[in-house]
């Protein structure tokens, strides 16, 4: 087997990351960044580029690490400019959520009617988790799943859409191929933090972000890293499942950092915003069993089935119809007009999403966005 310069180079790397808890040493930025374009570049041997990934989450990446491999990410992701002046980028977990049915989806059409230009992106399905993602609901619910970044500038650009989804393999190709390497090493990378950071729209002034986490450390990692992907703004739900809809029976937390403010946390309340459920989210219907986080691809006609009673669930939310998933709209639009600037208070801004919903601008706007 012939030894060749990128071979060596990561070995360089691996002895220092992969030696144990007390051993490893760290990896420059720099240094990250080299890796990063290797593995992305497909010119890493594949049992490296899994070591590598898998050692650096063992090890804990550290900043400087994240940031290299950001900054390869996003040398490596389709961007394209919207005529439009602000964009809001949604980004959701891309492994998807299996507690519950996502709502999420449909929020960039809920956001287009109140006059934010909103993009969301994701994948097919990655694992170990194999949640349902926004791709398989978009799809279900007969939205164009497959424009490239250029194509989805065009849709934000349109007044009667104004939303759009990239998916991965578009605005990101290289790192789609690794879904498969990722789904074998069982353990999420760092890939799974960054890869919500890579928007594939720019707004001709500013691009902001929303996202989700779960784990607390997470939050100031992630406002660091917007800001080193340059977000204007952003704000990082904690969010059922990591998603970036807050539970609808009890407070959660958002942190966020704007132009003019450092990070600043926010305590967000359903109650503030007129919701009282009894579920945290969008339950699965009946006919529908719980899934839990699995290192094996679940069946295809299940997956189908959960895709297809969220695309239900959500065309009638966008129409008005009360329930859990008409509230997540309500509540997750809620946090992003506030955070928007849009409104000054939750219980403002949900009433504005409760007006535009009883309008039928949300449906509108999701239609022109489908095939």
């Amino acid at each position: 087997m012939t030894i060749t310069s990128v071979d060596l180079e990561m070995r360089s790397y691996l002895q220092r990351i992969a030696t144990g808890p007390e051993l490893s040493k760290d990896l420059s930025e720099e240094e990250t960044y080299r890796a990063m374009t290797h593995i992305l570049a497909g010119s890493a041997d594949e049992v490296q580029s899994a070591i590598f990934l898998i050692a650096l989450r063992m090890k804990r990446e550290t900043d400087a690490e994240n940031c290299g491999a950001l900054r390869a990410l996003l040398d490596s992701t389709v961007q394209v400019r919207s005529g439009v002046a602000d964009i809001l980028h949604i980004a959701d977990p891309f492994d998807g959520f299996v507690r519950g049915l996502p709502a999420a989806p449909f929020l960039p059409a809920v956001l287009a009617a109140c006059g934010i230009a909103t993009v969301s992106s994701g994948a097919q399905q990655v694992g170990p988790k194999y949640g349902t993602t926004h791709r398989q609901v978009l799809e279900a619910a007969g939205a164009a799943v497959e424009l490239v970044p250029a194509e989805a500038a065009m849709q934000l650009d349109d007044p009667t859409c104004g939303w759009a989804y990239v998916d991965q393999r578009h605005a990101c190709p290289s790192l789609h191929q690794l879904v498969d390497l990722r789904s074998r090493i069982v353990k999420r990378p760092l890939l799974t933090t960054l890869e919500v950071l890579l928007a594939p729209v720019l707004g001709q002034q500013s691009t902001h972000l929303v996202t989700g986490y779960v784990h607390k450390p997470y939050a100031p990692i992630y406002a660091m890293l917007a800001r080193k992907a340059g977000f204007a703004s952003a704000a990082i739900v904690r969010g059922v499942e990591g998603g970036v809809i807050a539970s609808l029976n009890q407070p959660s937390k958002l942190l966020r950092f704007t132009a003019d403010r450092d990070n600043e946390e926010i305590r967000l309340d359903p109650a503030l915003a007129s919701i009282t459920s009894q579920t945290r989210a969008v339950p699965l219907p009946d006919v529908l069993s719980p899934a839990s986080a699995q290192s094996e691809q679940p069946d295809n006609n299940d997956m189908h089935r959960r895709a297809l009673a969220t695309a239900q669930a959500g065309r009638l939310a966008l129409a008005g119809v009360p329930g859990p998933m008409c509230d997540s709209l309500i509540y997750g639009a809620a946090v992003c007009l506030l955070h928007r600037g849009v409104e000054n208070s939750l219980e403002g801004a949900s009433a504005t999403v409760r007006s535009v919903l009883d309008s039928g601008q949300p449906t509108a706007h999701f239609d022109a966005g489908c095939h």
